[in-house]
């Protein structure tokens, strides 16, 4: 006997879900406390999927609402549920799959999918075949409706589908979809390649036996007269390239034809998916030899892309010049992510931007249009491809680049704006000829009337400031950065915005530069302060505080102090404990406290204790929430770890002064509880700190060594590289202090050094200030270096187990005071352990040339350890030896020690 409801539990039920349609927040919360009782019932559920499937009499938006709250418990606790409730539910899916309505068919389409996904696969051995069979039906509601449940299974459980946990069901799934791609009706055939799509990345086995029928067919869908499946096509072709060239590169010429022309299509959602392959294609080793000579037709379609769509305009309130007395809206304001603070090593060469930051140039101009759209993607795709093909793009670009730039028509203007920026990074060598004349038309845009072409241009130009710092300042800096302060102070938000961003890119690369024009930066800055509203105001601190880290110590000027300083502390004081809008205050301080120094002291106090409270009241709330998670809301750590890093500032910054400020608080109790946190950004930070203080007030730090160092020790884990990091650097300063007492803790931690410096390409550390890489086992380098100076007698006898990779790791980093103690710590163990460098011998020899000017007694070790080596092996032996030097090294050895 099938279950039937109540009457009046229906009636109950379907007033609940009236209710809960109504935009009154009182009903909101009268219904959440009504679910809540009504699922204490196991048979409450029955009802719902009772509504969604049987009660065709309502409206279909409260039948559809009642298989959503059905889909909220399932997703919440389906394992719960009696097993006759679990059977009704999934019969009765089945059996409605067809519903007449599609909103109906949809939502039991995702109720399915959410029971499968909750581990139900294996437990419902006749979803699969059920389903596949219903796409035989003639009723087209039936099929459809099929097919929607298994679309939405396969992007949920495509993984699972792949695997003998289920006896490979793609072995006949796909070619079943396969034949569908030929249906007559186009909401099928879309569903068909939307489920096909989802095996693709995985290189599912099934789809990979059946790989050249899919493309056919694809081929075959080429021109079909529906959007949705020539996005799908789009979309396949995209992901191919990816996964499977191998089988496109004979097609590959009518590929592109293909794309070229959906690139244009008429419906932006297929443009875009289109558009997306040259992205993909970019990234190809063939991409330079297929599409060289297809550039003559692609160059102008991505330039046409980037133009603005009426739309985008609308959106964009692109007809507001002023709204900067608006208040933004919260939604407005991005969630920020903190960088946490990581130790960094000054290197050698320039080397540019590590291309895995997502932080790293933002593709930049519309913000509020966060969604990709057609314009973003043929920006980042002529991005990518000026970056394969470099000068061979300009003869294709410059031509239209003219007519663009000094186009009547705003819109036009400002795409050619657009794509001046987009090349900049790849097409520099070839732009450099007319940078003189095309600058001063950039920086004449800086002022144009419209808002829209002001904020690109002040975009475009933060991409070639790189050469305008190059050139003497009064050529172009000075007016460059004349007119930026002027748009800081725009009366667009859109344009305070930007100006602010490219003005940080300036400061980055002119650093010192800046420092004749200070006084005027900081008053535009500071006023900007009392006329930027909320979102703006967050990049102000970042342009702020990228000012601090660029000119430094040049800073520390009564004058500037004075200008600055005020403002800073106001915001400071107006902010509550709870306000995220201390992230982006906290982090310039921090910039701040460190460039002036001493100038800090007197706003240095006030600034430590809140930042001691922070870090107190965090750690408390995690300690509620952990003894109690029903009562308490989960700390955001975020406060904690920007705190812990303005406090390194300070002690970065005031260095010896900051010591009556940690006697007077209980920052070292605090410090070891979040040395010992589950979070790694909170531990990486907490030992940046304990560097910190260790160099500024180790009287402070050195009662807590016996606590602290096995903490540290148990850090040294590569898998957190930013945080192992940290951890080392922290015990080479401690080293340093300690001395010979570091003894008792050598043997805590020298093993995992040892093993992180023998690891094979550790990934690359990212020097946050000056872009520039920093050998990754470097840090461990000069730490295991430290530990050799204090303690030589006890890490000498592993010293053949890491000279080779020591050396290597060393000889690019600049002479400075940390190299200057791990070369001494080196040479004394060599002294206690002369055999454990024999056998890598020529790599000390390279690493020793890699000094530029050691100290006199510095250079003295090296001179009798080169000389010692020479006398033991004779004269015959240290010529066959030296023969194998690179003549760089000859020279410098001979040159400076005579050998």
């Amino acid at each position: 006997m099938d279950w039937q409801p109540d009457e009046q539990g229906l009636q109950q039920v379907l007033q609940l879900l009236k209710d809960s349609q109504s935009p009154n927040t009182a009903t909101q919360r009268v219904v959440q406390d009504k679910l809540k009782q009504l699922n204490q019932f196991p048979d409450f559920n029955n009802y719902l999927i009772f509504v969604l499937t049987r009660l065709k009499s309502e409206d279909e938006p409260t039948r559809s609402l009642s298989g959503l709250i059905l889909k909220n418990n399932v997703k919440a606790h389906y394992q719960s549920f009696p097993p006759p409730v679990a059977d009704f539910i999934k019969q009765e899916c089945l059996n409605n799959i067809g519903d007449a309505s599609s909103l109906i068919r949809a939502t039991i389409g995702i109720l399915i999918t959410t029971i499968a996904s909750k581990g139900e696969l294996q437990m419902w051995p006749e979803l699969l075949p059920q389903l596949c069979n219903l796409l035989n039906s003639e009723d087209y509601n039936t099929c459809e409706g099929a097919f929607g449940a298994l679309q939405k299974i396969c992007e949920d459980s495509s993984e699972l589908l792949d695997s003998d946990a289920l006896n490979r069901p793609l072995n006949v799934m796909i070619p079943k979809f396969l034949q569908f791609f030929k249906h007559c009706s186009p909401k099928i055939r879309s569903h068909a390649i939307a489920c096909v799509n989802q095996f693709i990345m995985d290189r599912a086995q099934a789809l990979m036996d059946n790989i050249d029928t899919f493309i056919e067919h694809l081929f075959a869908l080429a021109v079909d007269e529906d959007p949705e499946v020539r996005k799908n096509v789009c979309r396949a072709l995209v992901m191919l390239l990816e996964v499977r060239i191998d089988r496109l590169i004979p097609h590959m010429h009518s590929i592109i034809q293909y794309m070229l022309q959906r690139t244009q299509d008429h419906d932006e959602n297929v443009a875009l998916e289109a558009c997306e392959f040259w992205l993909t294609l970019a990234e190809q080793p063939i991409c330079k030899e297929v599409l060289s000579s297809h550039l003559v037709q692609l160059i102008p379609i991505l330039v046409n892309g980037m133009k603005y769509s009426e739309i985008d305009i609308i959106l964009l309130k692109g007809d507001v010049e002023e709204d900067e007395a608006v208040p933004d809206s919260e939604q407005d304001i991005k969630p920020r992510f903190h960088k946490s603070r990581t130790v960094t090593l000054p290197h050698e060469e320039e080397r540019t931007e590590d291309p895995e930051d997502p932080e790293e140039d933002d593709d930049d101009d519309d913000d509020t249009l966060s969604d990709w759209n057609l314009r973003k993607c043929s920006a980042a795709a002529l991005d990518v491809l000026a970056n394969v093909f470099r000068e061979e793009l300009l003869p294709h670009l410059l031509p239209l680049l003219k007519g663009l730039l000094f186009h009547p028509e705003w819109v036009i203007k400002e795409s050619g704006i657009l794509v001046l920026g987009a090349i900049a990074e790849g097409c520099m060598q070839g732009m450099v000829p007319y940078l003189p004349e095309l600058i001063p038309h950039l920086i004449q845009c800086l002022s144009d009337k419209k808002a829209l072409v002001r904020s690109i241009a002040c975009w475009t130009l933060s991409r070639y400031a790189h050469w305008v710092v190059s050139q003497p300042p009064d050529m172009h800096l000075k007016p460059l950065m004349t007119e930026l302060l002027k748009r800081i102070l725009d009366g667009n938000k859109r344009v305070q915005e930007a100006a602010c961003s490219a003005f940080a890119t300036l400061e980055e690369e002119a650093c010192t530069e800046l420092v004749p024009y200070l006084s005027f930066i900081l008053d535009t800055l500071v006023f900007a302060f009392g006329k930027y509203q909320h979102k703006n105001l967050l990049i102000l601190y970042d342009a702020i505080g990228t000012l601090a880290d660029s000119v430094g110590h040049h800073l520390n000027q009564p004058e500037y102090i004075q200008k600055l300083m005020p403002p800073l502390i106001q915001k400071w004081n107006e902010l509550k404990d709870e306000d995220k809008d201390l992230f982006p205050l906290l982090e310039c301080l921090s910039s701040v406290a460190t460039a002036l120094q001493s100038g800090f002291l007197p706003y240095c106090e006030p600034v430590y204790q809140r930042c001691v409270t922070l870090v107190q009241k965090t750690l408390a709330q995690a300690m509620m929430y952990n003894q109690h998670p029903d009562q308490y809301e989960a700390p955001d750590k975020d406060f904690m770890i920007v705190a812990l890093d303005l406090l390194s500032g300070l002690a970065e910054g005031l260095g010896g002064q900051v010591e009556q400020l940690v006697a007077r608080s209980n920052i070292m109790t605090l410090l070891f509880q979040c040395m010992q946190d589950t979070m790694p950004e909170v531990r990486q930070s907490s030992f940046a700190l304990l560097g910190d203080l260790t160099k500024a007030c180790f009287m402070h730090v050195k009662p807590c060594i016996a606590e602290f160092m096995p903490i540290l020790g148990t850090n040294l884990n590569p898998e957190f590289i930013s945080v192992c990091n940290n951890a080392t650097w922290a015990i080479g300063e401690i080293c340093m202090q300690m001395g010979a007492e570091m003894q008792p803790y050598v043997q805590m931690v020298l093993n995992n050094l040892v093993e992180i410096i023998n690891r094979p390409n550790t990934p690359k550390t990212l020097l946050e200030n000056t872009g520039r890489l920093t050998s990754p086992s470097a840090i461990p380098a000069i730490t295991i270096g430290r530990l050799g100076y204090v303690c030589p007698q006890e890490v000498a006898p592993m010293l053949q187990q890491f000279i080779r990779p020591w050396c290597t790791s060393l000889r690019n980093i600049r002479d400075n005071e940390e190299k200057d103690s791990a070369f001494r710590g080196i040479c004394m163990m060599i002294g206690v352990n002369p055999g454990g460098v024999v056998q890598d011998f020529i790599f000390f020899c390279d690493a020793v040339a890699s000094w530029v000017s050691p100290k006199d007694d510095l250079r003295d070790m090296f001179y009798k350890i080169l000389h010692g080596f020479k006398d033991q092996v004779g004269e015959e032996n240290w010529q066959q030896f030296s023969e194998q030097f690179p003549p760089l090294l000859k020279e410098r050895l001979a040159a400076f020690y005579g050998v």
